[in-house]
């Protein structure tokens, strides 16, 4: 489950996304250069091989460490998708290409967001979509629909099967989440059962009402944060789903907030801010650029690595959980002031992510302090048990203050 939403200013377009996806589904951003290929060269995707083009441009993924698609992402020319599993009434097709592996093959190939929409539908209409898309369940399938962004505008793109839809964004603010919206489309191609099931109409009342409100990439990351007027509130059957900032613990349906993307785009360039950690509550938007890859350290799995940036976070955002509206007090303040200092006068990505590590380590020995060890788990039972079992397959380490310092 994700959210996405852009806001459509005069001379600029702000975008934003969370990306939703199982817990333990590790997410980090993949740097990929510009590439030229010869004639017969083939690329291979999450599940098939399609004919590759001559010239790919360079693109900055936020990618689930086990496909070839992405999320969410940009390219060097300032474009910018981010996509939504959709329920429809479509038939399934048992092997293509994923949602994922068609946004990251659109940015590799089209230098606007016009481009990028003809690219989709052209890949969609001679392969197809399909194969598992789910980590815990390669079993689950779905269809995709799409917001599109360069300084230009945005559109939203809506398939079911190998069917789909356009529309230009013509007022100042949309937002997609997991159910099929555009007009002629929409009506009797949805599957109710699980787009119901996805909280997506909750969602987009937030999320539409935050970007009609932004004026800033400050306002759109508060969107991303927002868990909803008392929340995180558990449902037995999904969990925290009600609001964009995701958290998992349903017994039907489950969903984490992984990932986390907001930029700006204008005639003279474009910013973007990634958190590269789940849950954006407990995370920092950290400023990354298309043309300048960091080193992150090794890519992550399922499983917990310290060395990772991901699983490092993991052992604060994890603990957070366990009482949020005491824990992330410990937490907001800092970063908040520090996200404002940024957005003002942005540091290099690399100082950035150096001045976040250092805030990370220090807001998990906080958390994880003996001071606080009386505070209680304030989730249903149903969700705490729903964490052991993702913690132990994980192999987080418990209780996870024993590696803070290992993690740093």
């Amino acid at each position: 489950m994700c959210d996405t939403l852009v806001v459509v200013d005069d001379g600029r377009v702000l975008f934003a996304k969370n990306s939703d996806r199982d817990p333990n589904e590790a997410q980090f951003l993949d740097w990929q250069p510009p590439r030229s290929y010869s004639p017969g060269t083939r690329v291979r995707c999450t599940w098939i091989e399609i004919d590759q083009i001559a010239e790919t441009h360079a693109v900055l993924l936020s990618r689930p460490f086990w496909m070839w698609g992405a999320e969410m992402g940009a390219n060097e020319h300032g474009v910018v998708i981010g996509n939504e599993a959709v329920f429809t009434t479509a038939p399934r097709q048992e092997i293509g290409l994923t949602g994922m592996d068609l946004l990251r093959l659109a940015l590799e190939r089209a230098s606007t967001a016009a481009g990028a929409v003809d690219a989709i539908v052209e890949l969609l209409t001679r392969h197809g979509q399909g194969g598992g898309c789910g980590h815990e369940n390669r079993g689950f399938t779905y269809d995709n629909s799409y917001l599109v962004a360069d300084h230009r505008g945005a559109y939203v793109l809506e398939t079911a099967g190998r069917e789909w839809a356009v529309e230009e964004v013509t007022s100042r603010a949309r937002s997609i989440s997991n159910g099929l919206t555009i007009p002629g489309f929409a009506e009797g191609r949805s599957q109710r059962v699980r787009t119901w099931a996805s909280r997506c109409r909750a969602r987009r009342t937030i999320t539409d009402g935050g970007a009609s409100r932004a004026t800033g990439l400050g306002d759109l990351m508060a969107v991303l944060r927002d868990h909803g007027a008392d929340g995180p509130r558990y449902s037995p059957i999904n969990g925290a789903m009600a609001a964009p900032c995701m958290h998992a613990g349903g017994l039907a349906a489950a969903s984490q907030t992984t990932a986390s993307w907001v930029a700006e785009l204008t005639p003279d360039g474009a910013r973007h801010w990634c958190t590269a950690t789940a849950a954006p509550c407990t995370g920092l938007f950290k400023p990354v650029a298309v043309d300048d890859p960091l080193d992150l350290g090794p890519e992550p799995g399922d499983r917990f690595d310290a060395r990772c940036l991901w699983w490092r976070h993991e052992l604060l955002h994890r603990r957070v959980l366990t009482h949020p509206e005491q824990l992330l007090a410990l937490i907001t303040p800092a970063r908040d002031e520090v996200e404002a200092r940024w957005l003002l006068d942005p540091p290099r990505p690399e100082e950035a992510f150096a001045e976040a590590d250092r805030l990370l380590r220090g807001w998990t020995d906080a958390v994880w302090s003996g001071a606080l060890d009386d505070v209680a788990d304030t989730r249903p039972p149903w969700v705490r048990r729903y964490w052991r079992i993702r913690n132990d397959r994980a192999g987080l380490p418990s209780p996870a203050h024993d590696l803070t310092k290992e993690a740093s």
